[in-house]
């Protein structure tokens, strides 16, 4: 086994046990112990337990891979390192609902290798290696065949990190091209669902590293065209993102101003 089939298989093994904390540490539904990071970016119990928990097991499997988590930053340096976002959709996971996930990515360099995104609650798991294809529950996974913008569904995320007036504007081109938006409160599986061809884009003017780490390479493997988010400072800052089916990249590229 090569490292980096090996490295495939310890992340989904990792992830699983990752989504499995989670699950036990979700709160009832409709309750809310969670703190505020800043405005509408929340911070739970479960998010520092499930990013420890991930760093001590790959600290012990690989220990020259570097490691970085949403929480607790960049910890250790490597050729390879292990990106983390413990709990995405925590606005979802702290009032108890279902559409949240523990996101492990793999980059090699600036290359995404690794991806697996578990969303326990949906009993979901998708993932890739680079060269591997991708999958959802082991099932092989492809962006959508759509071809018109009139046809199409579009998640999108928002961000304080952009200006509001940004955001509205953003919606409003989008559903002037016939699309049809929605909001679901998770980036990565916004994401993951591109790839998986159960919406035809997933597009956010701000969107950071450990969110995206996972989805990039199972984006890349199911088909999917995708801005380049890697490109200037967006590994360290951020950047927009827009993932979406072949067949409307030019259109949408159009509408929402992001180049792909």
């Amino acid at each position: 086994m090569t490292a980096l089939a090996d490295r495939f298989k310890t992340a989904v093994r990792l992830a699983t046990e990752a989504g499995a904390l989670a699950l036990r540490m979700r709160p009832p539904s409709g309750a809310s112990s969670a703190k505020l990071k800043g405005a509408q970016d929340w911070l739970t119990e479960a998010d520092g337990a499930v990013e420890r928990l991930l760093s001590e097991r790959l600290a012990a499997a690989y220990p020259d891979d570097g490691f970085q988590g949403e929480e607790g930053g960049r910890v250790r340096s490597g050729s390879l390192r292990w990106v983390v976002d413990p709990i995405d959709g925590t606005a979802n996971f702290m009032r108890g609902g279902k559409r949240f996930c523990v996101s492990l990515g793999c980059l090699d360099g600036d290359a995404p290798v690794i991806g697996v995104i578990v969303a326990p609650a949906l009993d979901e798991t998708f993932a890739a290696c680079a060269g591997g294809g991708a999958t959802l529950n082991g099932a092989p996974i492809h962006a959508a065949d759509t071809m018109e913008l009139d046809r199409a569904t579009v998640e999108l995320g928002w961000s304080r990190r952009r200006p509001l007036g940004d955001f509205l504007a953003l919606t409003e081109r989008i559903i002037a091209a016939g699309v049809m938006p929605r909001l679901n409160g998770s980036g990565a599986l916004g994401l993951a669902d591109v790839a998986a061809g159960r919406t035809d884009a997933y597009v956010e003017l701000h969107i950071n590293l450990w969110d995206v780490a996972a989805a990039l390479v199972i984006l890349a493997e199911a088909g999917a065209r995708v801005s380049p988010f890697l490109s200037g400072d967006g590994p360290v800052a951020g950047n927009p993102i827009l993932a979406c089916a072949p067949g409307i990249a030019a259109g949408l590229s159009v509408a929402t101003s992001i180049r792909l």
